[in-house]
């Protein structure tokens, strides 16, 4: 899948026809779409084409239980161009996405979802609004995020990997620790393939981490408190607290920036975003949220000092000097 060509004008204008519409009017799923359907899955493909010589397959897999809802919901409003543009303003070639939603296996109906890799912006916005967003839970603490792990180790096939050993992007969301291992009964009735025994989280994240660099993202501080040591022990640097659920489009787009070389360091992207025209508040929110992972890139970077989230007692580094005055 990947093919076409992507249009932020046209992408901009999906999402502005909906800013009067519900919720439920833009989400119109009330089960499982029949093409999200895990039950059969053999391999979801990010390909190289005439279109996109260098595809790079990015991975979003949104938790869509009730605590979760405003991710998917912002994404389909207003942000996913914005995590386009970002990407296309920095200078990163061929991202192809792909949407997962994820619910809890024992409990909900519709657990896991799985769309294909798309490069328009109709194509990527059907699968994001095919979502269902059940709204469900299990009340354990715990959702089903190490399905998504799975799917991504077992039934993805990516050109970036194969031909330029160059691995893709897992972004999740969430706010609820994972559960300890991959449920072979699980597997089998949602996906129909038998394990002969249960997979340890370690294993299914060390699979996907073989062609994927994986990312878990926290909506805010108030929900990282219950989630973020468990996840820290599995994913280390790579989880991200962010100051907003809003701000997850920003985030995931400045992570492929970075990584991928494409701006040296966080002032690169703040001049890209501030040139895009997003708030300087939010600006200092998503340098705030990378600086961790920034670091760890580039451990000799310039720091940014603080004494909060990115409010007023935020002291400003000599780039957003530069940048806002």
């Amino acid at each position: 899948m990947g093919y076409g060509n992507y249009s932020h004008a046209a992408h901009a204008a999906l999402v502005a026809d909906r800013a009067t519409r519900s919720g439920a009017e833009v989400f119109r799923q009330s089960a499982t779409h029949a093409l999200m359907n895990p039950h059969g899955l053999k391999v979801r493909e990010s390909r190289d084409n005439a279109d996109h010589p260098n595809a790079l397959a990015i991975a979003f897999a949104l938790d869509v239980t009730g605590s979760m809802g405003d991710i998917p919901q912002t994404l389909a409003r207003r942000e996913l161009p914005t995590f386009m543009k970002l990407l296309t303003d920095c200078g990163v070639p061929d991202p192809q996405l792909l949407f997962m939603a994820i619910g809890d296996a024992t409990a909900d109906q519709a657990p896991l979802q799985v769309g294909q890799f798309e490069s328009t912006a109709e194509l990527m916005d059907q699968w994001l609004i095919w979502s269902y967003l059940e709204g469900g839970g299990g009340g354990s603490g715990s959702e089903s995020y190490e399905l998504a792990f799975y799917v991504i180790a077992q039934h993805t096939d990516f050109d970036c990997w194969v031909k330029r050993r160059k691995r893709g992007y897992l972004f999740m969301t969430g706010d609820e620790l994972p559960y300890p291992a991959v449920s072979r009964h699980q597997v089998e009735a949602l996906i129909g393939e038998k394990l002969d025994e249960d997979i340890p989280i370690e294993e299914a994240i060390a699979a996907a981490a073989e062609t994927c660099h994986l990312f878990f993202l926290i909506p805010d501080a108030q929900r990282r408190r219950a989630c973020e040591p468990r996840w820290r022990e599995l994913l280390g640097d790579h989880v991200i607290c962010m100051d907003s659920p809003d701000d997850a489009c920003a985030v995931a787009a400045g992570i492929v920036a970075l990584t991928e070389k494409a701006v040296p360091h966080l002032d690169g992207l703040a001049q890209v975003m501030s040139g895009h025209g997003i708030a300087r508040e939010r600006v200092n929110a998503v340098a705030h949220a990378l600086e961790g992972y920034a670091a760890l890139l580039d451990p000799n970077a310039p720091k940014r000092m603080h004494t909060g989230h990115g409010g007023p007692g935020t002291a400003r580094s000599s780039w957003w000097k530069r940048l806002f005055g």
